[in-house]
């Protein structure tokens, strides 16, 4: 099979066509378009504060996202309490206020459960006009958020934990890279500089942020680097991929986000409600092994403290490879999934977060999930009953699963066809990689310079997820997205 004219590719065509391909629709229903215009015909009048709505557009809100995000979910902001504590408070976009239960953009919303992102195009799970305006929380927009609030102690263990409606107003819309850059010791964003307050508030974050790390780890969490990669564009081509890069400011949100989904699973511990769980490791044999190979020793039976430890250890020793032994770890532990819990079900926890209570709850623009949990909170605070029955919740969480996997099917196959587009010229080529995946479908390994997945078509037998090898670039097909390797 000839290579594909990299020239005549239509790589938006193509994430549509793959976007069909795992049960996902591209276009919105008319009904669901409908309704966006009477929202936004509604939607003139700024939002006041009411008898059930504390206004809290006075404090110094902020969001930190990716350098072109608009479907902003949260804003944060931090407050000094005696002997140390320290308040956080994250607003959440209500996004419940503009989509009711059963309307028809909330019928689309559960059926696609997730806005899918190809590198290409972006495919929102409710129209732009409202997860990207209206129910975005943008900056010096004032805005009605349901706010998670909870206390940091001082070497991070939280306690307390309280939602309730609240009108805000994010003061700064900032970026991972311009925070995360000042705060690992570079210069400060604009708008940092331009305020003392927001700089102390900043800080402020980033110290609780370290201590509720730190003490997830000391409960066994895993430290763990993704290869997560971003096309590089010029003038509407793809020129390049680079890895996402974790920073000081990704961490900071990451912790945050972490805690408040737990205070909001043990708000709803009372009633049905949704849970996010990774189950303890099926492989955890060949996770030993992968130790062993690294001079380490684990228990036979699953233990994440024990699996973090070594982790950590193996960070700290090799660095420079660290990535690679966690993207092994990830493919062996395997995906999260969302299940149903009702009052006094056992818990079935977290094993990557060590925690046995978490939700989702801290993304409703884009995640289908979040709007359920949200109306549960709502209902919880109002005393009402539960907007679903635990039929209708065991449904959406077995759909909302098979989607998000749907969802990273699509985005490792445009992701596949970005990095084919950039590969095309390298045939031929000599890499180190690592085995990321032995299936019935084929031997998988992931290019470690630059971060490329493809199939070992040549030279698989005897490998296993972990192990580390040179292989050869033979082929490219950006249409189908296949980039083969043969064992050098």
């Amino acid at each position: 099979m000839k290579p594909s004219n990299v020239a005549n590719v239509d790589l938006q065509t193509i994430a549509e066509q793959v976007m069909r391909e795992h049960g996902f629709e591209a276009e919105f229903p008319a009904a669901a378009e409908q309704q966006l215009r009477e929202i936004q015909s509604r939607s003139a009048i700024e939002p006041a504060p009411d008898a059930m709505t504390i206004d809290l557009r006075h404090l110094l809100w902020s969001s930190i996202d990716n350098d072109t995000s608009r479907d902003l979910d949260q804003i944060e902001v931090a407050e000094r309490l005696d002997a140390g504590d320290v308040k956080i408070m994250v607003g959440i976009a209500d996004v419940d206020a503009f989509v009711p239960k059963a309307s028809p953009l909330d019928q689309h919303a559960a059926r696609e459960t997730t806005t899918v992102y190809t590198g290409v195009r972006n495919f929102p799970m409710l129209p732009e006009e409202l997860s990207t305006g209206l129910s975005s929380l943008l900056e010096e927009q004032d805005r009605r958020a349901m706010v998670i609030e909870f206390v940091v102690g001082t070497v991070g263990q939280v306690s307390g934990g309280k939602v309730y409606p609240a009108l805000v107003r994010n003061k700064a819309q900032l970026t991972y890279n311009g925070v995360g850059s000042w705060l690992e010791g570079g210069g400060a964003p604009e708008k940092v500089k331009a305020s003392p307050e927001l700089e102390d508030q900043l800080r402020l974050q980033n110290q609780i942020a370290q201590a509720l790390r730190n003490q997830r780890f000391l409960h066994g969490a895993l430290n763990i680097d993704s290869h997560e990669v971003r096309p590089i564009l010029l003038n509407q081509q793809v020129v390049d991929i680079a890895k996402q890069e974790k920073n000081a400011a990704t961490e900071l949100i990451e912790d945050f986000m972490i805690a408040a989904n737990g205070v909001v699973a043990r708000l709803l511990a009372d009633v049905s409600s949704l849970r996010r769980i990774v189950k303890t490791p099926e492989r955890w044999d060949r996770i030993v092994q992968l130790a062993a190979s690294h001079g380490e020793s684990l228990p036979s039976e699953p233990d994440s403290k024990a699996l973090n430890d070594f982790l950590c250890r193996s960070k700290q020793a090799d660095p420079d490879h660290f990535a690679d032994l966690s993207l092994a770890v990830i493919k062996l532990i395997g995906p999260g999934q969302y299940v149903l819990e009702r009052p006094r079900d056992p818990e079935p926890g977290h094993f990557g977060l060590a925690v046995e209570d978490y939700t989702h709850s801290t993304a409703p623009n884009r995640r289908f999930v979040d709007i359920v949990t949200q109306r549960l909170l709502k209902a919880h605070i109002a005393r009402q009953p539960g907007p679903y029955s635990d039929q209708e919740l065991s449904a959406i969480a077995s759909n909302c699963t098979l989607k998000e996997d749907a969802a990273r099917k699509v985005e490792r196959e445009m992701s596949k066809r970005l990095a084919a587009v950039v590969m095309s010229k390298r045939r031929g080529e000599v890499f180190d990689a690592i085995v990321t995946g032995v299936t019935p479908h084929g031997t998988f390994v992931r290019v470690l310079k630059p971060h490329v997945e493809g199939l070992l078509a040549q030279g698989y037998q005897g490998v296993d997820v972990g192990d580390k090898l040179r292989v050869e670039l033979t082929r490219t097909d950006v249409e189908r997205g296949y980039i083969d390797f043969r064992r050098a």
